[in-house]
């Protein structure tokens, strides 16, 4: 299965692993930092999807992103993402960019098939997207910013 946004393109390997391609080069760091900041948890995708459309209405993200892997500013003007691990490996994207990658990651995710061997305790009778989405609803007590636009 893959998806492809801008030049990035998501598919998995025979692990069920996110990978990526590039056409441009500028934007493999993007698509480095969604395959592991993000990986395949919805939850993540769901902050992230969040903090880019507080920051593109004016508002500060709801928390800081947190993360072993990378730095992340969410501003305005841009996003900057900084691997902690491989100097430098750094860029900056402009948020329309950025947002754009990311609602096209969470479209992969969303549509990648569940693990039919995987037993989920929250929700199990609706789909992974959307038992997520309510979880990530009630941990922070609002509707999330995209509901009713990607999902």
């Amino acid at each position: 299965m893959g998806s492809a946004v801008n030049g990035i393109r998501f598919s998995t390997d025979q692990y069920r692993l996110s990978t990526f391609e590039v056409d441009d080069q500028r934007l493999r760091v993007l698509g480095a930092w969604l395959i592991t900041d993000v990986s395949k948890h919805l939850l993540v995708c769901l902050d992230a999807l969040a903090m880019v459309d507080d920051v593109s209405q004016g508002r500060p993200p709801f928390e800081e992103w947190s993360s072993e892997n990378y730095a992340v500013s969410i501003t305005p003007e841009g996003v900057t993402l900084r691997n902690e691990w491989v100097e430098g490996e750094e860029a900056g994207y402009p948020l329309a960019e950025f947002r754009e990658a990311v609602e096209a990651y969470w479209s992969f995710l969303a549509g990648l098939p569940e693990n039919p061997h995987l037993v989920r305790e929250h929700r199990p009778d609706l789909p992974e997207w959307e038992a997520d989405l309510l979880n990530w609803e009630g941990k922070w007590g609002r509707l999330h910013p995209y509901r009713g636009r990607l999902f």
